[in-house]
């Protein structure tokens, strides 16, 4: 998960200092030391480190902290502003051209996604904005570059223009454009070649890309897991062609973050979007105050909730929230739950959005690994229909051949089905607890 280290080494250093009723300029150095060692772990530019823990500590042992009733809960209010300032503040909405089509170049390395990317962009912009982008295949260098961007186009249903590997990538970006404007497209995404390191031919061709399309957008696409290589790149990128903003790949990788947390600081240009994941539909608005409450440990409840109304069809969680109240929940329903919030993303990354799910007992130490979703999976799909509607049938016969079944033991199979029985209970109990309140919610039963 995205930032861990770092969430974990902020997360223990705050948690000394929450509680005090008085903060002493003593508690507030200890304090800013560990800070500074736990980004510098992490991998961030050590300037922008420097000048965190600067602000930091000018702002903790101030007026505002000083004299606070809650000192300890006004440094930490202090360090969550701080780390939300230096991603960039607040959400960078994408650019609008006046007159269609918005202009969007795509730059960056070889190997840092750039072509997925721009899939990613184009799924989101007519998913979430009802758009209509075109591809432009501008990368005649790499091989197979511009078939990868058609199979990302027929995946995804969206028009690639493209003149094979032979035509000049200028002449091609601006004739996608006239293209886009005959079929009254909404967008143009124009991928670019990407080299494997920043040299004068790649700058060269990528300025008159620039000169002559005057895009709107120039998005340098960099892949986080390089860490400070990442900003140095986004520095090259940025002096060269003055990108607009950045997109983060691999977010979701085992990243220290420190690109995350530098890159706005060193080119002052903000982080426009971040990839969670390797799916088509995994591309996020990037929101700073929401990742630093996710590296915070505070949670992300409002990107959870989008992600439950993106994936969960309301009106049959409503009716699998019922039936959960009046225990009439089936093995049925409980599969095609998990299949809900199984497209909502990795379990862990959900469980990491949840306020102070880190503390929560029984969670704190559990290992959520999806591949446990799939055995879960598996021995359900070994029931019989019967068994499925009840599961009181179960002896040991029946358990025997759903474990043989579903590649999985006897144990399992007792453990699923005690897990199962206990849920139904806790689902009735909150069902007493909250008769005569009128609440809403998703219910994650396996979590």
């Amino acid at each position: 998960m995205a930032f861990e280290g770092l969430s974990d080494r902020l997360q223990g250093t705050i948690q000394k200092i929450k509680g005090k009723g008085k903060v002493t300029e003593q508690d507030v150095k200890e304090m800013t030391r560990e800070v500074r060692l736990a980004l510098l772990e992490a991998d961030v530019n050590f300037k922008v480190v420097k000048d965190f823990v600067k602000r930091v500590r000018e702002r903790a042992v101030g007026q505002e902290v000083m004299e606070s009733l809650t000192p300890g809960q006004q440094v930490i209010k202090v360090v969550k502003e701080e780390l939300t300032d230096l991603m960039g503040g607040d959400e960078s909405k994408i650019a609008v051209a006046s007159k269609p089509p918005t202009v969007i170049m795509m730059v960056g390395l070889q190997g840092a996604g750039k072509t997925t990317t721009t899939g990613k962009l184009a799924n989101h912009l007519r998913k979430k904005q009802n758009r209509s982008p075109l591809l432009v295949a501008a990368d005649v260098y790499r091989p197979a570059a511009v078939d990868q961007l058609k199979t990302v186009g027929t995946e995804l249903d969206l028009p690639v223009f493209e003149k094979g590997t032979d035509a000049n990538p200028v002449d091609i970006a601006r004739e996608g454009i006239a293209q886009a404007k005959e079929d009254h497209q909404d967008y143009v995404i124009i991928d670019t070649a990407g080299r494997l390191h920043v040299d004068h031919e790649l700058m060269d061709e990528l300025q008159q890309i620039k000169q002559l399309t005057t895009p709107d957008e120039i998005f340098l696409v960099v892949d986080s897991m390089t860490g400070q290589d990442a900003v140095n790149v986004a520095e090259s990128f940025n002096e060269q062609l003055d990108i607009s903003g950045v997109i983060l790949t691999k977010l979701d990788g085992d990243t220290r973050g420190g690109a995350a947390l530098s890159i706005k600081a060193v080119t002052d240009k903000p982080i426009k979007f971040a990839g969670m994941g390797e799916k088509l539909d995994e591309l996020e608005p990037f929101h700073p105050e929401r990742m630093a409450s996710r590296i915070l440990g505070m949670g992300d409840m409002l990107t959870l909730i989008e992600k439950a109304q993106d994936q969960v069809d309301e009106k049959r969680a409503k009716e699998l929230e019922s039936k959960m109240r009046s225990a009439s929940f089936t093995f049925d329903d409980f599969l095609e739950q998990m299949d809900q919030v199984k497209n909502m993303g990795p379990l862990d990354e959900l469980v990491g959005m949840i306020p102070g799910a880190n503390k929560m007992k029984g969670l704190k130490n559990v290992s959520l690994d999806d591949k446990q979703l799939v055995h879960v999976e598996a021995i359900i799909k070994s029931m019989t229909k019967h068994e499925r509607q009840d599961p009181s049938l179960m002896n040991a016969s029946r358990k025997k051949r759903i474990a043989k079944g579903s590649g999985t033991s006897v144990s399992e199979v007792n453990r699923l089905l005690k897990q199962f029985e206990e849920m139904k209970k806790m689902m009735k109990q909150m069902n007493g607890m909250q008769k005569g309140k009128k609440g809403k919610g998703m219910n994650l039963p396996f979590m």
